[in-house]
């Protein structure tokens, strides 16, 4: 009985010792890649306020920078936060579909919309963060492309409100000017924020932010305006407010005014240079609260669109069918002025090359 005993501690040994090796044989599964080097050792346009340390070197192959979603470096958790959100929206929008008609239900289109635009917002956030550091052009392009993503998801997220959340009195006021509204501040928001990244260099850092937040803080006061009247209306009636789809929401609103503030104020690496280099960044608590705002809108829309079918079925007709194509003329809009903002940044850097 002891020599089984004693085999079966030896076997547990063994193992243990292998576990112990999957690290090791991990890292040797992958090439050596470069050190990551300090914020002087790289163009000015990749340094970020108050991180010293841990930026990739530019000027590698391609290869090497999607390798780098497996190295420690300033962008890592930037890049996982969302690639790990967008990977959680797939499986969500997967479930969804066993029950959902999103083809033949107009009235799911909407849903369908909230879904695909978080989705895209959130890859190329992950692919801006994981890509940009190639070389100063690349930088400009996938940081385009994460703004034409936002606008996508500022759009997607006004359709959902104005389709799912509205109560009629509200719907009665702005009926006729929400969802074009909200698109041209979704335009506005990717012009701005494009713009501010090119002009960043002759702007002061306070008028590069403004670029930024003034055009989404507009956004965001139209497209969260049915969200708002909803939980107003809901708290004055008589007994409270138990509406679980109204608690989500609630939520969502919380969540995005700590994810603004965080994007606004690079806390609390302004307090610690140096010392969040990796780990800590402002930034990065924005990623995970404004993933956490996501979920909670995406299993509000969800739930609003199961209980009240009858109201919004009402309310909005064949409204479904506009809103998908405005939806695409928003999305390519985005993606145009994207597109001709960085074709004069090209223009600028082949000039500056001379």
């Amino acid at each position: 009985m002891a020599t089984v005993v004693m085999e079966q501690i030896g076997r547990l040994f063994i193992n243990a010792q292998q576990f112990r090796q999957i690290p090791q044989l991990l890292e040797s599964a992958f090439p050596t890649l470069p050190c990551t080097v300090k914020a002087h050792d790289v163009p000015w346009v990749f340094r970020e306020p108050h991180i010293l340390g841990g930026y990739r070197q530019p000027e590698h192959s391609w290869r090497y920078y999607f390798l780098t979603l497996f190295q420690r470096h300033n962008e890592a958790l930037n890049v996982w936060t969302h690639l790990l959100a967008a990977f959680i929206i797939l499986v969500k929008s997967q479930e969804l579909s066993e029950t959902v008609d999103f083809l033949r239900d107009p009235h799911a289109q909407p849903l369908f919309i909230v879904l695909l635009s978080a989705f895209t917002y959130l890859s190329c956030s992950a692919l801006a963060h994981l890509l940009n550091a190639k070389s100063e052009l690349s930088h400009y392009t996938f940081y385009f492309l994460d703004y034409v993503g936002v606008a996508i998801y500022q759009y997607g997220s006004a359709l959902a409100h104005f389709y799912y959340a509205i109560e009629e009195g509200w719907h009665t006021r702005v009926r006729g000017i929400f969802l074009p509204t909200a698109a041209f501040l979704a335009w506005f928001s990717c012009f701005g924020c494009c713009y501010g990244k090119y002009a960043s260099p002759r702007l002061p850092k306070f008028a590069h932010k403004l670029f930024q937040v003034v055009p989404s803080g507009l956004a965001y006061c139209l497209d969260i305006s049915p969200v708002l009247h909803r939980i107003y209306s809901c708290h004055q009636q008589e007994g409270g407010c138990s509406n679980q789809a109204v608690a989500y929401h609630r939520y969502q609103v919380i969540f995005f005014l700590v994810s603004a503030y965080f994007f606004a104020c690079p806390h609390p690496e302004r307090w610690l240079p140096g010392r969040c280099d990796f780990i800590g960044q402002g930034h990065q608590i924005f990623h995970v609260f404004l993933v956490l705002c996501t979920l909670v809108q995406i299993e509000a829309t969800r739930i609003d669109y199961i209980e009240r079918r009858p109201l919004y079925e009402r309310l909005h007709g064949n409204l479904a069918h506009d809103a998908v194509a405005l939806f695409i003329f928003t999305a390519c809009c985005s993606a145009l002025t994207a597109f001709y903002v960085r074709k004069r940044v090209q223009a600028q850097l082949c000039e500056k090359e001379k």
